[in-house]
């Protein structure tokens, strides 16, 4: 049968567990990290607006955006109501979009630009609107990799840099590469009630293959991978402080 736990993080259902399993806390940490990677190539890191940045997108992403896909088929099986996800979300968007405006009154209006782009990226990747045209392998990447890195160089600097693209980009295959590593696993998690087969090895060894040894590969690197890059990104913020 499928497995009780909806992914790796997930707690038992009910009470304050819910809302620990619908924040997603590695990926959360893991995608907040490409603001500080993407910081780090600035000439000089401006601490609030890095601090602003980050917090930012752990509104955005870590409650909006992971409330709005928990409203739509409810994948981590939590049983907070529908009223609170929603507010969540609003208030979750609400709080980074006027971080945003106070980044666009000191320092750049482009910021604006920023807010809305993010804000509907939002909205149409975890919603799937538009028949799911934003739901993609791609879009995350862009939605989750690319856009906090881009964002995060743009309000240090105020411009977008050559060294600032090429962040994004890395930090892009990275959130792709959690994609294609995480699809599975979900899959094996929620969905598949069966599996049954053997490898036979060139030694005449026989070795059962059943879901938990399919998704043990990829969940360890997932797991690597949710320490690796904060840790990435506090080395870079911390090598570049006065």
């Amino acid at each position: 049968m499928a497995e009780d736990r909806a992914a790796f993080y997930a707690l038992s259902p009910g009470g304050w567990r819910d809302y620990w399993t619908v924040l997603h806390p590695p990926y959360t940490v893991w995608h907040v990290s490409y603001v500080a990677i993407a910081a780090a190539v600035a000439s000089r890191i401006e601490t609030r607006w890095l601090l602003e940045t980050m917090l930012a997108f752990f509104l955005a992403v870590g409650v909006s955006a992971h409330a709005l896909d928990e409203l739509n088929g409810r994948p981590l099986r939590t049983r907070i109501p529908a009223a609170v996800l929603w507010t969540l979300a609003v208030a979750g968007l609400a709080g980074a979009a006027a971080l945003g405006v106070d980044g666009a009154i000191e320092t750049s209006p482009w910021i604006v630009a920023f807010i809305a782009v993010g804000g509907f990226l939002v909205v149409a990747y975890n919603l799937e609107l538009f028949g799911g045209l934003f739901h993609t392998n791609a879009w995350f990447a862009i939605a989750w990799g690319a856009f906090p890195a881009l964002t995060s160089a743009f309000v240090q600097q105020g411009r977008v840099t050559v060294a600032a693209v090429l962040v994004a980009c890395a930090c892009a295959f990275v959130s792709a590469g959690q994609r294609f590593l995480s699809t599975p696993v979900r899959r094996l998690r929620r969905h598949v009630v069966r599996v049954s087969g053997e490898l036979e090895l060139d030694d005449g060894a026989r070795e059962t293959v059943d879901a938990a040894s399919l998704r043990a590969a990829p969940e360890r690197a997932l797991r690597v991978l949710s320490f690796a890059m904060p840790l990435l990104a506090l080395g870079l913020v911390v090598s570049r402080l006065p």
